[in-house]
């Protein structure tokens, strides 16, 4: 397997893991938002700041699986670069508002590393396939 392949592929389960991960705060949001690493939720007509999470879980996902339907490669190496500023809020969001460090670092600081890793692998895979059509082009 290719590594652009593999690439592509990690994107692709990070792309229907966070439309998961949004869809079940739209339909179960007290049990999703138990995860996230905040002690406390709001409650009543504030809960609907649950639903603004999921959908834009949602549509994280929506962008990554779109620029692999589209074949734009370096669109989604830049495109994951700037999602992975999103787990990096999350994190210190967590940690402002009295969530555990584990949460914060193990659940939120992970997840933006592995993304932004991710996004700069995918750039680089795409300046190596530039590189080597330049080079075949021009003998």
């Amino acid at each position: 397997m290719s590594r652009n392949r593999l690439l592509d592929g990690l994107a692709a389960l990070g792309g229907i893991g966070i439309i998961l991960i949004g869809t079940r705060f739209l339909l179960d949001p007290d049990g999703a938002a138990s995860g996230f690493g905040i002690p406390s939720w709001p409650h009543g007509e504030a809960a609907g700041y649950l639903d603004v999470k999921g959908l834009r879980d949602i549509v994280s996902g929506l962008v990554i699986l779109a620029l692999l339907a589209t074949g734009q490669r370096r669109a989604l190496g830049w495109a994951l670069i700037i999602e992975a500023v999103t787990p990096t809020g999350d994190m210190l969001i967590v940690l402002s508002h009295g969530g555990t460090a584990a949460a914060a670092f193990g659940i939120h600081g992970a997840t933006a590393a592995a993304v932004a890793t991710l996004g700069v692998l995918t750039l680089r895979g795409t300046r190596e396939a530039h590189t080597h059509a330049v080079a075949a082009a021009n003998p």
